[in-house]
């Protein structure tokens, strides 16, 4: 993940580590985390907005973990409540929450505003999360989920923002027609 201004990069890795990189491609600080067998670092990503560079990290051992990257590497709070290990991570554009998802099919809404605490759950119908983003622009947050599609859930209230209420096949079986909440009919073509 780059950092916003494009002059740091911060990577994770199966080794149980996290590397900050510069541009050049020169290590400038590793981080390791925890049990080698267990704690593979699958994902991590900068929080932006922050005097110090401080990333937040999805692990194999079921956390996220917020971690201050100047000298002393220092690990700020540990979120832990998944039921699987972790894929993805991503930070609201503000940086005053993160969210968390993986295996266990369950976002987590964390603070990073000090407290570090749970702010709420939603549920991915069990489906394996992947990838995760906050909208720019509202207050919603999106994820790719195995087996689901793409869910946004609006996070003032707490619920899907649209789902699909109805499908139906062309007579030739090229084209499939979906009918969502939100009045909008998507359209995809089929090919073998």
């Amino acid at each position: 993940a780059f950092s916003r201004d494009n002059r740091q990069i911060v990577s994770a890795s199966r080794d149980r580590s996290i590397r900050l990189w510069n541009t050049l491609g020169e290590c400038q600080c590793t981080i390791w985390d925890g049990n080698l067998r267990t704690n593979w670092v699958n994902y991590v990503r900068f929080i932006p907005n922050r005097l110090k560079p401080t990333v937040v990290s999805a692990s194999r051992d079921k956390t996220a973990k917020v971690w201050n990257l100047a000298k002393r590497r220092k690990l700020r709070s540990t979120f832990s409540g998944h039921g699987g290990y972790l894929n993805t991570v991503t930070v609201s554009p503000d940086s005053s929450m993160c969210a968390s998802g993986g295996k266990d099919g369950v976002v987590f809404l964390w603070t990073l505003d000090g407290g570090y605490e749970k702010l709420c759950s939603f549920d991915a119908a069990g489906g394996i999360i992947h990838a995760m983003c906050f909208s720019p622009t509202r207050y919603w947050l999106c994820a790719a989920i195995e087996k689901a599609g793409v869910h946004i859930w609006d996070i003032e209230y707490k619920c899907l923002t649209f789902y699909c209420s109805s499908l139906n096949w062309s007579s030739d079986g090229s084209t499939l027609f979906a009918g969502y909440t939100d009045g909008v009919i998507r359209v995809w073509e089929v090919h073998h």
